[in-house]
């Protein structure tokens, strides 16, 4: 009996030693050796990261269920293939640079059972994602990352209480061990380590018929995986908004039902030691399926007058304000006269919320967009999602027709697959029509916008329009903002308050909303804030009052040919210069501190500037709207020296002189 035990445990030994020794280790480093992945196979798949030989990811474990199955338990490799790029492709729509380089190197894994998976390295992070190669189509049960992250690590977690959501989040400073076990974030989301020596910045790219991922704590440090599952059946909610609003009745037992010959999303993470490289870095475009449209000349990105956030609230005119003919042709006029490319019809122009084939009674919407094109200013409309999704075609045939240049489409509020899909079906069918599309109520950027550039912004952000109820929009959240979701892609903040306070001054008003922090910090956003549909929020009665100001955001481009990242620190100041044909522009941010500023110019080309500055009053710790203009001339070899009162901003325009 000796002798068997002895035996049996010999051969468990062999069968273990065996194992341990089938087990497969790969690594890739980044162009620049800085960053290096490895990828380890033995019972399951997972893979580390280090940057400058520090461990900044030990162990993130991943796996996906396909048709009941797990696909990487016990993984058998069939081949490994090592590949390096370098490319650089044109954006349509940039917001950030013109031209993107696109150079890494991409290992890719074949395994049996019909999976692979492909990691990549750039310079500026790391990426990977499944894909599958069976047939017909297959029920995605479960995608696993399950991620280990050092002690001492923290987060900004933009806490959901629900995948249904309009993730508008504010970003909590939290220790990742004392996030509570089964609370969860959306994407994106930032850690730091190494006592914020480093930045990890994770979302995902090229998301197409597939839910949204989400981060949901474990304890001990782990983080791991959630996804809505795909939606069965919906009711609508009783009461005041029954028009937008569903209650998820039944669900699939999947995540996902799909073609199984295809790839998943790439999940990415942006590692650095500078957070000037979050401002910087393209990865969700790098990362994202290129241009599907044939034809794009169309699409005209722009600044947009909105009448919601400022409640139609105009006064100095001989009609009664509101929801009428009047007062949009007033707001057309003021587009008009400031260059301002589009005026938006918000909540309110339809006959009713769900009846949006027809408009209310005191708006002539035919007229409005008439008198729109004969000045040279193109009309968005507002709609919901909800009767958008019941009635689409008919819907977007009879707004083209009338001869508008976009829709803004509001409380999708949801990341499964069906919504997800519904984004891209919008994104096409409007792009069949030469419609933009700006999504409210959504999730963030996901890199539809490179296949589909007529998706010229998304919300997904606690912005502007919070003030009117909220005290949360603070110059500490702005300048949050740039490094997490604007890291991602657009971001409709809609800036441009007339209205500003310093924090002991600042009131909740509906109606006659105002901003914390300064003018300047206001004006700052129309550089440093990434959209293609820029908002100027406020009412043109304020704009008119405000010539100086107003004068100068119209001159503010929406797109940008370079964006270099002057100054940088997540929650305390933000600084970008972007260059638009010969000029260059300059915008600065500040938290509730007061700083000073010294910018180095070696960014311009050789040759003279003129600046046209506008910076903080001196009296703006008081008068949060308390401006100075100032016009300089400098070159590449000079510094620009700028004082920010708390809360403070300051935004420039630097023209080459002839």
């Amino acid at each position: 009996m000796k002798r068997i035990a002895k035996y049996l445990f010999s051969l468990l030994f062999c069968v273990g030693l065996m194992n341990h020794t089938l087990a497969e280790e790969f690594k890739v480093s980044s162009l620049d050796g800085n960053t290096v992945l490895t990828v380890q196979i033995d019972e399951q798949i997972s893979w580390s990261v280090k940057k400058y030989n520090r461990t900044i990811l030990p162990k993130a474990t991943i796996d996906m269920t396909v048709n009941g199955r797990q696909l990487a338990d016990a993984p058998k490799l069939k081949s490994n293939k090592e590949v390096e790029v370098d490319e650089s492709f044109d954006v349509i729509v940039p917001l950030k640079n013109r031209q993107v380089t696109n150079v890494y190197k991409e290992l890719q894994l074949a395994f049996k059972g019909g999976f692979g998976l492909h990691f990549r390295v750039y310079n500026e992070g790391v990426a990977y994602r499944f894909n599958t190669s069976m047939r017909g189509d297959v029920e995605i049960n479960s995608e696993l990352l399950d991620i280990a992250f050092p002690d001492g690590s923290n987060s900004f977690f933009p806490k959901e209480v629900s995948t249904y959501s309009h993730y508008e989040r504010n970003y909590l400073k939290i220790d990742v061990d004392s996030i509570p076990v089964g609370d969860f974030c959306s994407l994106p989301v930032l850690f730091n380590q190494d006592n914020e020596q480093f930045r990890i910045l994770f979302s995902e790219a090229n998301l197409y018929d597939y839910p949204n991922m989400f981060l949901e704590s474990v304890g001990q440090n782990h983080l791991k995986s959630k996804f809505p599952k795909a939606v069965k059946t919906t009711v609508p909610q009783p009461g005041a908004r029954v028009d937008r609003n569903v209650i998820i009745t039944e669900e699939h037992d999947y995540i996902a039902k799909t073609k199984g010959k295809r790839t998943y999303p790439w999940r990415m993470f942006i590692i650095t030691n500078n957070d000037k490289t979050l401002l910087e870095q393209d990865m969700v475009m790098q990362l994202s399926d290129p241009l599907k449209l044939t034809d794009t000349d169309w699409i005209k990105p722009g600044k947009v007058a909105w009448d919601w956030w400022n409640d139609n609230n105009i006064y100095g005119v001989d009609f009664e304000s509101g929801l009428n003919t009047a007062t949009y042709k007033y707001f057309i006029d003021f587009a008009s006269e400031y260059g301002v490319e589009y005026v938006i019809l918000d909540e309110g122009w339809t006959k009713s919320t769900t009846e949006i084939l027809d408009f209310n009674p005191d708006m002539d919407v035919k007229e409005i967009i008439r008198y729109g094109n004969e000045k040279g200013v193109g009309i968005i409309l507002w709609c919901l999602w909800k009767p958008l999704d019941e009635n689409m075609q008919e819907i977007l045939d009879t707004y083209a027709s009338w001869g508008a240049k976009g829709i803004k489409v509001d409380f999708m509020q949801r990341a499964d697959q069906y919504m997800v899909n519904s984004y891209e079906q919008i994104a096409k069918e409007c792009a069949k029509r030469q419609l933009l599309v700006d999504y409210h109520g959504s999730y963030k950027p996901n890199g539809l916008r490179k296949a589909y550039p007529n998706v010229i912004s998304y919300e997904g952000v606690k912005g502007n329009e919070n003030h009117k109820w909220s005290d949360e929009i603070t110059p500490v959240h702005n300048t949050t903002l740039p490094f997490i979701r604007m890291a991602v892609g657009p971001m409709d903040y809609t800036p441009g308050a007339m209205i500003n306070m310093q924090e002991e001054n600042f009131n909740i008003s509906f109606s006659r909303p105002m901003s914390m922090g300064t003018r300047c910090h206001q004006l700052a956003m129309y550089v440093v804030f990434e959209s293609g549909l820029q908002m100027m929020c406020d009412n043109p009665s304020n704009y008119y009052k405000e010539e100086e100001c107003t004068r100068f955001i119209s001159k503010m481009p929406s797109t940008w040919d370079k964006s270099i990242a002057l100054e940088a620190s997540i929650g305390q100041f933000v600084t970008m210069a972007r260059q638009k044909g010969k000029n260059w522009y300059i915008g600065g941010m500040t938290n509730w501190d007061e700083r000073s500023m010294e910018l180095d110019l070696s960014f311009l080309p050789e040759g003279t500037y003129e600046i046209e500055l506008f910076k903080d009053g001196v009296n703006a710790n008081k008068y949060a709207q308390d401006y100075k203009v100032e016009v300089i001339k400098v070159t590449q070899n000079d510094r620009l020296n700028v004082h920010l009162a708390k809360g403070g901003g300051f935004a420039a325009i630097l023209r080459p002189v002839q």
